[in-house]
């Protein structure tokens, strides 16, 4: 009996420093790193042993470490709710933060034909709406989270949360990896008082998203690691994708729910022009929200950052400018603004044209005859070139991505791997790249996190020494 129970205990300790040690491991589960699990079982599967029951005990184990009581809180609140997956074309004219070329690289690894196919694959059909977004046809966000959850399971992906990361550790000495390709390289501390053992690695992916929505558990902690494991961090970090605050007294915060088309644009403090957005944009009673100020609120943060004196003009009639609005009022001499603003090619809210001509300080009711070129020309002014005194952003906790991050030069594109450190992959948004609403950051986590997991079980595959590999697909 005595030597039964010491045979038990002997045994419960083997299989908990077994628990504790990874092939690959995962710091976040969210896009990324539930696409970077995904794609390493996947390739496990297919480039590993033919029988694999066989050889269980020389599996490599991906275990992917999240912080989050329920997993997936970016996924389910996307798209309000129904998750834009991605856009129907994606290029890399839609990011911003590292250079294009190498977003181009990354983003032809996966492109979205490959994204709506692997959806596909999992039961989740997609379809594509008048912006080009593409949506789940059940227009539910659960829809996209089930089915990747499910996908880990069946790929023997191990989710484990709530484990949120406290430290990574490099192992071997002076922080130098082992010569030992099989041996563990880094060791992964979970909070003190969480009661979770440290989790050994012998790679390591880096998905913990950035700062943006804190409350889904991207508190930036990413940036810490990542310098703590040799890489350096953008000088600003920004949210990207976030409202725009205006200064109290500007006439827009009166006009909270009025919706329409606008253009913005970022001048530099030299008056050249810089980026300008038309989309959707939303009047609300802190500044201004929507896809196009959305759009462009990373590129005016960065740049007041940079030169305070820039400026983000906006454009309430995009097809037209100050002076063919000018020399429209000249023409309507009879018609009063109302009238005016009424019509098909000059139509706007009439709320937003009283709250105009009052900004001009024009009446409403006066007609085109009674005004004088320089009332006019205010009122243009007002509608086609408005200077918005622009004070901030509402901050992370309403951005929906981060601008800055780990800079893409640091990493080898073909694998996400970290030029600076063995056996580390950085993907998703704690990269330095960032893109425009509808879609764009879901695919670029699609595609970091599938060349990462790829490369992270081939790899996984030859230091455990499965040298029966499959042709490749």
């Amino acid at each position: 009996r005595t030597r039964c129970c010491y045979a038990r205990r002997v045994h419960a300790a083997h299989r908990e420093s077994v628990d504790q040690v990874a092939d690959i491991a995962i710091v976040g589960a969210g896009a990324a790193g539930l696409f970077a699990a995904i794609w390493a079982g996947r390739t496990f599967r297919q480039l590993g042993p033919s029988n694999a029951s066989a050889s269980a005990s020389r599996h490599p184990r991906i275990i992917a470490l999240d912080g989050a009581r329920k997993l997936g809180a970016k996924i389910l609140v996307a798209g309000g709710g129904r998750c834009n997956v991605t856009h129907h074309a994606v290029d890399e004219s839609a990011y911003a933060g590292s250079s294009r070329n190498a977003i181009r690289n990354v983003l032809r690894a996966f492109p979205v034909a490959r994204t709506v196919e692997f959806f596909a694959e999992l039961g989740v059909q997609l379809k594509r709406e008048e912006t080009g977004k593409l949506f789940p046809t059940t227009d539910d966000a659960h829809t996209v989270l089930d089915a990747l959850l499910a996908e880990c399971s069946r790929v023997h992906a191990e989710l484990r949360h709530p484990w949120r990361v406290h430290r990574i550790e490099r192992l071997g000495e002076s922080g130098e990896p082992s010569t030992d390709g099989n041996a563990p390289r880094f060791l992964i501390h979970a909070a003190p008082d969480s009661g979770h053992p440290p989790l050994q690695a012998r790679t390591l992916i880096l998905a913990t998203g950035g700062m943006a929505l804190p409350k889904s558990g991207s508190d930036g902690a990413g940036y810490a690691f990542a310098r703590g494991l040799g890489h350096t961090i953008t000088p600003l970090v920004t949210p990207a994708l976030v409202p725009i605050t205006l200064d109290p007294a500007c006439f827009l915060r009166e006009l909270s729910g009025v919706t329409l088309p606008a253009s913005l644009t970022l001048l530099s403090g030299s008056g050249k022009k810089l980026v300008s957005f038309t989309n959707s944009t939303l009047l609300t009673h802190f500044g201004l929200s929507g896809p196009g100020p959305l759009d462009i609120s990373r590129y005016w943060l960065e740049q007041a950052n940079a030169d305070p004196a820039c400026r983000l003009v906006m454009n309430f009639l995009p097809a037209m400018n100050v002076e063919s609005l000018d020399a429209a009022l000249v023409e309507a001499r009879s018609m009063t603004m109302l009238r005016v603003f009424d019509r098909p090619a000059t139509a706007l809210p009439e709320r937003l044209v009283r709250a105009a001509c009052a900004h001009a300080g024009i009446d409403p009711a006066s007609t085109g005859a009674n005004l004088s070129r320089t009332a006019r020309r205010a009122l243009a002014t007002a509608i086609c070139a408005l200077e918005l005194p622009a004070t901030g952003s509402r901050g992370y906790t309403f951005a929906e991505v981060t601008a800055g991050g780990v800079p893409l030069s640091e990493l080898r594109l073909d694998s996400m791997a970290s030029r600076v450190t063995p056996g580390l992959h950085i993907v998703g948004e704690i990269c330095d790249v960032d893109g425009r609403i509808g879609g764009f950051n879901f695919q670029w986590a699609w595609a970091s996190g599938y060349l990462a997991g790829v490369a992270a079980a081939r790899a996984a595959i030859d230091a455990v020494g499965l040298t029966e590999h499959r042709p490749r697909a």
